[in-house]
């Protein structure tokens, strides 16, 4: 009998932490993160109230709950309909499927771009969300095609200088906004694109994929750190090794180091357009 409280105890357990971390997952990188504060702290203070028996404050808290309730699910309506979605398509258990299957659309995008010396810049989410960047561009919610992002990077169009963020084999947004790195060390060759693209992999574990406008050069971030000068199989060897699991290890490390060991930050210097 004990053990079978104790089996229940632990599958319980168990739920309620899976479902916690897949809340804090799924609001992470997003502006409902103060919201989710702002509604503990209300928590905290309802159960302070109702301990110390404020019938006032504990009657105001619990009104404000209520209409609380109806417009937080007001608000984030696209969110909870995006997060519900992802369930059913089984992306939170097999992350790395589609992911893997992005990487040769991305890959001959940029080479397509390259040949072209149309600039681009790609961030593709990893681990932490990027939801505030990709609400500072245009939503698009489409499937991943080398055909799409070299559209969207047509010259003289809306969304040219901007940038694509794709989630999964989702095109979450473009046209969105990056922060610039303030690394003192970067050489001053390196445009915005390059810039931006190592702004947000300094904030976040994204991975930025750019296609220089002057040159055609293809480069990655990763962690705050470019490499350069990429053909078509390093590009794909990179990103390859960093969204299937099985090719991980020291294949990348390897191959980034020895890019790093041959080009180096300030090898071109026709980059000051990214």
């Amino acid at each position: 009998m004990q053990s079978v409280v104790l089996w229940k105890a632990i599958l319980e357990i168990g739920f309620i932490w899976i479902l916690v971390y897949s809340i804090i997952r799924f609001f992470q990188g997003t502006r409902a993160v103060q919201v989710l504060t702002g509604l503990i702290i209300l928590v905290i203070l309802f159960n302070v109230a109702k301990i110390l028996e404020l019938s006032t404050i504990n009657w105001v808290l619990t009104k404000l709950f209520a209409v609380g309730v109806l417009a937080f699910l007001i608000l984030f309506q696209p969110e909870l309909r995006r997060g519900l979605a992802r369930i059913g398509q089984n992306t939170i258990f097999n992350p790395f499927l589609k992911k893997g299957g992005t990487v040769d659309e991305v890959v001959e995008a940029c080479q397509r771009m390259s040949k072209m010396k149309r600039g681009a810049l790609i961030a593709i989410e990893r681990e932490a969300g990027l939801r505030n960047y990709i609400e500072s561009g245009i939503p698009l919610d489409a499937k991943v095609s080398s055909e799409l992002l070299i559209t969207i990077f047509a010259t003289n169009t809306p969304t040219h200088d901007g940038a694509i963020v794709i989630e999964g084999d989702r095109v979450a947004s473009a046209g969105s906004l990056f922060p610039l790195s303030q690394n003192p060390e970067l050489p001053r060759v390196l445009g915005t694109r390059h810039r931006a693209a190592i702004g947000l992999t300094e904030e976040t574990d994204a991975v930025c994929v750019v296609v220089s406008e002057e040159t055609g050069a293809i480069s990655v971030s990763v962690y705050g750190k470019l490499t350069r000068d990429l053909d078509e199989e390093g590009l794909r060897r990179v990103l390859k090794s960093l969204f299937r699991p099985e090719e991980r290890g020291r294949a990348f490390v390897d191959y980034v180091q020895q890019r790093f060991r041959f080009s180096g930050f300030g090898k071109r210097q026709g980059e000051a357009k990214g």
